[in-house]
């Protein structure tokens, strides 16, 4: 059996024989419900057949604008109906010498809240914050969350994908008022469609 099949088979004996796991590229990714997800987590770290005592990393997902204009058919047709929305955590076991990808989707578009693994791994506390900041995922039980990339007086959450690549304010020096003041931004929308010109001998010595 090899070290994947053996993670798994721990996974499923640990988790229940009905999870959601889907393997591709030699990687494992077990899809938690997000009521499920600090017991879940708490578990792959102290269960001794699973022992992640590391989160390497946590981030936000935007699936907004999932599968569109592709050319063939998304792997996953259902992705849409999952939520905007999901966390994604990687996870190294130092113990058994494997990794693991774990993801949930908040329910709320609108609102999107996810309990916090700080009490699991300290180490995810600018991680979630970064996650709130810039897609405004809310990490529950959080003792410290707030913005940690942007400007105290910035407005929206720049990674989401309807976010404007202007965005709303800008910034400038007032030197009637000799201080930095926000106003609203004066960039005029526009879409920016890339072009490659290149001469017939382009690349070819002279």
């Amino acid at each position: 059996m090899t070290r994947l099949e053996t993670l798994k088979s721990n996974l499923q004996a640990t988790l229940g024989q009905d999870i959601d796991l889907t393997e591709a590229f030699g990687e494992l990714t077990l899809e938690v419900p997000v009521e499920q997800w600090l017991t879940v987590c708490n578990k792959l770290r102290t269960d001794a057949g699973l022992r992640f005592e590391i989160c390497i990393d946590l981030c936000g997902v935007d699936y907004l604008t999932w599968g569109a204009g592709a050319e063939e058919p998304s792997q996953e047709p259902n992705e849409a109906a999952r939520g905007r929305f999901a966390v994604v955590i990687h996870l190294l076991s130092v113990e058994h010498n494997w990794r693991l990808r774990v993801r949930t989707r908040p329910q709320d578009e609108e609102f999107p809240i996810v309990a916090s693994l700080m009490d699991c791994w300290p180490a995810v506390n600018w991680f979630e914050r970064e996650a709130f900041d810039l897609f405004g995922i809310v990490f529950e039980g959080h003792p410290d969350l707030r913005r940690i990339l942007t400007d105290y007086g910035f407005i929206g959450h720049p990674f989401r994908k309807d976010f404007p690549i202007s965005g709303h304010v800008e910034m400038r020096y007032d030197p009637e008022q000799k201080r930095v003041i926000y106003q609203p931004v004066t960039i005029d929308p526009r879409e920016i469609t890339p072009r490659i010109v290149r001469e017939d001998s382009y690349g070819m010595g002279r």
